[in-house]
């Protein structure tokens, strides 16, 4: 790798944006390809939001003989409500088998079975034990696990950069221009390839189980080089968001016998899903939880239900969920031995993103048209593997798999190209967005204009929809966008300036919710975890396709013309019951 300090300039073979478990996997098969490779993070690479996922990661190991990777492709193409494309998930459920046994012999410490062989645990919508897991820590060992990798072999990062914008020109990614939170100042970084993994944002909502960094920063990027966002009307609530925080309590818990109860005591999930119970899809479960709590059956009259671990027992709690006994105590001071756990539904996933095809390639339409050199993995992106609702333990499944799929791409890719030269004036888009922050004379602030976005999101977009309050919340977005041209950051200075980033963030948040809204509003029916009121039923005559998203200067335009890819002969749309 070459670097100009004088210049901030970096030439490299590749740039990874995100260091969680897709730009790590990434950046260390790119690496172990003999490639040069550059990971950009805004946190410290093992404070990724990827460290906070708890229950497992999905794979048909086949401890149990009635495990297949069919039956994986079946429950995922069912939790998807039919709109994942089943090409995706063909390739996924056998590559999922692969990135377990190369993440063991890198050093995760799995949990065991009494014979040794990693154990799996059930997990919602599910037919199977088929979440691998380390407790109710996977997330956080897993990332450790490939940092090291990283480290092993070389992978340079740049911890606590802030990307600020993509250097993309006819079409071909040509690197990124990033801001150094440490030191201030904008870096260039020349790369043959860029891949965005990002993750997700959920930091959209006021009640989330996201990290603040969560902001989907890729997500206003893309927009803003005028290529579109895929699906983005469907947002995951996972029904176990602890009360008021959103903080997540893993699906391990129901994984391990937890039940959910409302304020007479009874498992209401009996008449919801009652073959699969408390280990129904999460948009059902999250969907029957909110019912319960709008007819009256909250608990104390209030806004949540309760989580109950009592009769699984201390030893087995503490063995196997330390985790969420430790959160419920922390932070709502709940022991969950003796106590039931007070939840609700909190936004959690994004099965919508960055339009990426099976090679991880960034495509600009419905036709498939790839950016060259621009690659995207993670909930950053959207492959369509995960349709309108995911299945818990397939996150970090989709990040491990298609990183390394995306990473061995990418080092193909590198070798056979060479740079692309550099659009005029680089630095320009970036520069004029932090002008824009610290010389501007607006009396807004961001803080209120963010706190404002969130509150509506969570309250017209959250679990149920309807037309009449997603035209307010499209009026409340405008709205919000206009104020944020006249905000102004109070901090001046270069070095760690958090009121620049956090407005530069909220920029983004205001863009891509926008493609949340219009998106929802046109889709007029329910489907996974886009639930209308008004248009209560599934619709596979008229929406059995995906969205393509574009901010014009007229507006988000849409586009359904990208069709789903169903093996009519195998996996034909039914009814979706548990």
């Amino acid at each position: 790798m070459k670097v100009d300090e004088a210049k901030k300039y970096h030439k490299i073979d590749a740039v990874v944006v995100g260091a969680g478990l897709a730009g790590m996997r990434a950046a260390l098969e790119i690496a172990k390809n003999g490639r040069q490779v550059a990971v950009l993070s805004k946190v410290y690479p093992t404070r990724s939001h990827s460290g906070a996922a708890q229950g497992g990661i999905a794979a048909a190991l086949a401890n149990t003989s009635e495990d297949s990777p069919e039956l994986h492709m079946f429950d995922s193409v069912k939790g998807s409500d039919y709109l994942a494309d089943q090409d995706v998930i063909e390739l996924f459920v056998h590559e999922a088998i692969k990135t377990v046994y190369d993440l063991e012999h890198m050093g995760v410490p799995f949990s065991r079975t009494e014979d040794g062989r990693i154990n799996q645990r059930p997990f919602g919508g599910h037919s199977a034990p088929r979440a691998c897991f380390s407790a109710d820590v996977t997330g956080h060992v897993l990332l450790h696990t490939l940092y090291e990798q990283c480290v092993k072999h070389h992978v340079h990062f740049y911890s606590e950069f802030q990307v600020f914008s993509l250097l993309i020109d006819n079409d071909i990614s040509r690197g990124v221009v990033a801001w150094d939170v440490r030191n201030g100042g904008l870096h260039i970084f020349h790369a043959k390839a860029v891949m965005l993994a990002t993750g997700g944002y959920g930091r959209a909502f006021k009640i989330t189980s996201n990290a603040h960094a969560n902001t989907g920063d890729a997500l206003g990027l893309i927009l803003e080089c005028g290529l579109p966002l895929e699906d983005m009307e469907f947002v995951q609530f996972h029904p176990t968001g602890l009360y008021k925080h959103g903080i997540l309590l893993s699906e391990a818990a129901r994984g391990e016998g937890a039940y959910i109860i409302n304020n007479q005591g009874e498992r209401f999930m009996k008449n919801y899903a009652p073959t699969k119970m408390e280990l129904g899809p999460r948009d059902l479960v999250s969907r029957s939880e909110q019912t319960e709590i709008n007819e009256g059956r909250g608990i104390d009259g209030k806004d949540y239900v309760y989580l109950d671990l009592r009769h699984i027992g201390k030893q087995r709690i503490m063995e196997r969920l330390p985790q969420v006994y430790d959160l419920a105590l922390n932070y709502l001071n709940v022991d969950a031995i003796t106590q039931a756990i007070p939840i609700q539904p909190t936004a959690h996933y994004s099965m919508g993103g960055i339009p990426a095809n099976i090679h991880t390639e960034v495509i600009k339409d419905a036709k498939g048209t790839v950016v060259k050199g621009l690659y995207s993995a993670g909930e950053a992106a959207c492959h369509s593997l995960h349709g309108a609702n995911r299945l818990g333990t397939n996150s970090l499944q989709d990040a491990v798999t298609f990183g390394r799929i995306g990473g061995a791409y990418m080092s193909e890719f590198v070798k056979a190209n060479g740079y692309e030269n550099l659009p005029a004036n680089p630095l320009d888009s970036a520069q004029a967005k932090i002008s824009a922050l610290m010389d501007g004379k607006g009396k807004e602030r961001y803080s209120p204009i963010r706190e404002e976005l969130q509150a509506s999101m969570s309250k017209y977009a959250g679990v149920f929809r309807c037309e009449e309050e997603m035209l307010k919340l499209k009026k409340i977005v405008k709205e919000l966008q206009g104020r944020f041209k006249e905000v102004t950051i109070d901090d001046k200075g270069p070095a760690y300036n958090l009121d620049l980033q956090e407005a530069f963030e909220l920029g983004n948040l205001l863009s891509f919710s926008e493609t949340i809204v219009e998106g929802a509003l046109a889709r007029k029916e329910s489907r996974g975890a886009h639930y209308r009121n008004d248009y209560p039923t599934r619709d596979d005559k008229n929406w059995l396709k995906h969205t393509l998203a574009w901010k014009t200067a007229e507006g988000v335009k849409l586009d359904h013309s990208k069709d789903v890819v169903i093996f009519m002969d195998r996996y034909p749309p039914q009814e979706r019951k548990y």
